[in-house]
């Protein structure tokens, strides 16, 4: 929680003092101007990435893979999208490099590496153990009734 607390403290501040440092150099309308310039450019790139990754997740998902990548994926994208959103520099550059792909899937794989992933039953189906002692046998099956074999 005291990192919750010091970012938010620590990047407001940061926001402000590159603001006026900005502001300073090229004048404040300039600076508000840059500031939505780059909201919209980061909007737009939001849209198209996004899109791009929920096309691929629904790829998979017609495979029958779980989209895994595509959700931490999608996940990077709103923090970046919510960075993009936020007035300043220095969350602005977060925000692009959210949106970046290469950066982006680099940062999932090493998220991916430190988190294990459980997928649990289906709902409406029972999640059957077997008994202690026994090794489970994963495979496939197919069902065939006798009308088919004729």
């Amino acid at each position: 929680m005291p990192l919750l607390l010091l970012l938010l403290i620590v990047v407001p501040l940061v926001e402000i003092f590159i603001l006026i440092e900005v502001g300073s150099v090229i004048g404040a309308l300039s600076t508000i101007g840059l500031c939505v310039l780059t909201a919209v450019i980061g909007g737009l790139l939001l849209r198209q990435q996004g899109l791009d990754t929920l096309q691929r997740a629904r790829v998979n998902l017609d495979r029958g893979a779980v989209p895994a990548l595509e959700l931490f994926e999608g996940l990077v994208l709103a923090v970046g999208g919510v960075m993009l959103l936020t007035p300043g520099f220095a969350t602005d550059v977060v925000g692009f490099a959210c949106l970046i792909p290469a950066t982006r899937r680099g940062l999932v794989h090493a998220v991916m590496r430190r988190v294990h992933v459980h997928y649990g039953p289906v709902e409406g189906q029972a999640h059957r153990r077997p008994p202690a002692g026994q090794d489970a046998i994963e495979g496939e099956f197919q069902r065939r009734d006798s009308d088919d074999a004729k």
